[in-house]
Formats: structure tokens, sequence, C-alpha cells
């Protein structure tokens, strides 16, 4: 893999406006290194902080710090996070805009063959899949399974095949940075968004990223709220293919 990402790097076009979109909500242990990282070694992306109406020191972090920040007043879950950055995108007129978590679980340093995927297939989606390669960190064998569920019912209802359709580390052109900034699931939205993005036609692929565990703090996804969470996204996937599907025969 090594090999075929500094060939691609090699061809990226860099003239691109790109923004990095970082929801935390109590990343405090975990937020310095990661923006540390960006700030240090991928100094081409701007990024933003959105700061979920944190309750532990992550404020505190990120003012002493002087990083680039958005503060939520209340904790609007990570779909009012994430649509917050997409709105800063939009509104600064950014070119691509790409979503990582607050929590160090994903390389940066996949970023630029990410971009350049996007540009040679012309995609408007690229998702980083920890399940091409299938290298690093994994996810537990019950969350796994709950993912295979969730990509094999978004392939039925679009006809779109994602093998991790729940990652959070992903990019979009400025098109689908209009479309989200205005309509944006709300908890856990990953697949939802997948669901949104294949409707308005937009082409997804996946390129393979190594992603970590997270080295402090815990998930806000917790085994008692996995059941729900299966519950509600499947109920919120196939609401929003219905939907759409009512609007365009109207």
């Amino acid at each position: 893999m090594e090999t075929i990402r500094k060939e691609l790097v090699g061809k990226m076009d860099e003239s691109k406006k790109v923004l990095i979109i970082i929801p935390a909500y109590n990343e405090g242990d975990n937020i310095e290194k990661v923006v540390d990282n960006l700030i240090t070694n991928f100094p081409q992306y701007d990024y933003v902080i959105v700061n979920d109406g944190s309750t532990d020191h992550t404020r505190k972090v990120c003012r002493e710090r002087g990083y680039e920040v958005l503060h939520l007043p209340i904790n609007m879950g990570i779909g009012g996070a994430v649509q917050t950055g997409y709105r800063y995108a939009r509104d600064n007129d950014y070119e691509i805009a790409v979503q990582i978590d607050g929590d160090g679980q994903h390389d940066v340093g996949f970023l630029a063959q990410m971009i350049q995927s996007m540009q040679k297939e012309q995609a408007d989606c690229v998702i980083g899949s920890r399940f091409v390669e299938k290298e690093g960190f994994q996810s537990s064998g019950v969350r796994r399974i709950g993912i295979k569920f969730l990509s094999v019912l978004g392939w039925i209802l679009t006809g779109v095949k994602v093998k991790d359709i729940t990652s959070g580390y992903r990019l979009v052109n400025r098109r689908f940075i209009n479309i989200f900034a205005e309509d944006y699931p709300t908890d856990y939205p990953e697949p939802e968004a997948m669901v949104i993005t294949a409707v308005h036609k937009g082409k997804i692929i996946e390129y393979p990223v190594v992603m970590r565990d997270r080295e402090n703090g815990t998930s806000s996804i917790t085994l008692k709220k996995s059941v729900y969470y299966m519950f509600k996204v499947t109920l919120a996937m196939l609401i929003r293919r219905l939907s759409f599907g009512v609007r365009r025969q109207k």
C-alpha cells in the first residue's frame, strides 16, 4: 500500500481548497494531538473544530492552543456538529470538505490519496474504508456484524455497495458540501448520509485506510446503545429513501 500511496501523492492536484471538519464532544484528552499533527504535518489543509457543547476541558484546550474552532452552545449530536462544519465550508467557498473524528482514529496521511482518487474517478464522495484491505483497527465482532447489515441495507435501498458504511472518515466535493449544509442527518448520520448521496446520484467510492483505536476516552456508542443505534439507523435509512421517492413523484 505504501508504494501506491506515494504514487498517488505525486499525481494529486494540490490546488483544491480543502477543509477538514473535526466534530469534538469531550475530546479534551485527544484533540491537541489530532490538531497539532495537522498543523505540523499537513499545513496545506485548513481545519475547523466544531466543539459540540463539550462539558470537559475541550474548550479550554482549544482556547489555550489558539485553534480554529466553532463552539456550539449545547450538544447537538454528531450530525449537528458535522453539518455546522459543512455550513462553514459552504460559506467560506471550500471545494472539498473532509470529516475526521476528534479522537485520533483517522490517519490524515491517507487524505492526499483520497483526494487524488476522487479526482481520478470523478467521484462526489470518498469513504475511508477499513474493510477494503482489512488492515489496522477493525472494530469489534458485534459492530462488524452491524456494519455488514447496514451495508447490505444500503445496497438494497440504493444499489450502491459500501463496505464501511459507518466510517466517519470521508470527503465530499462542493456539490455535496452545499447539499449537506442544508440537509444532514442528526444521530449516527454516516449510513443515512450515504443514502442521501446515492439518491442525489452522487458517485461514491471507497479508499483503503488504516484506522487506529482511540487512545483516550470512550466511544459514544456503548453496548447498551447499539440496539437503539441499529433500530434508529435502519428506520432512518428506510424513511430517507422512501421520502425521496415521494418527492420525485410530486
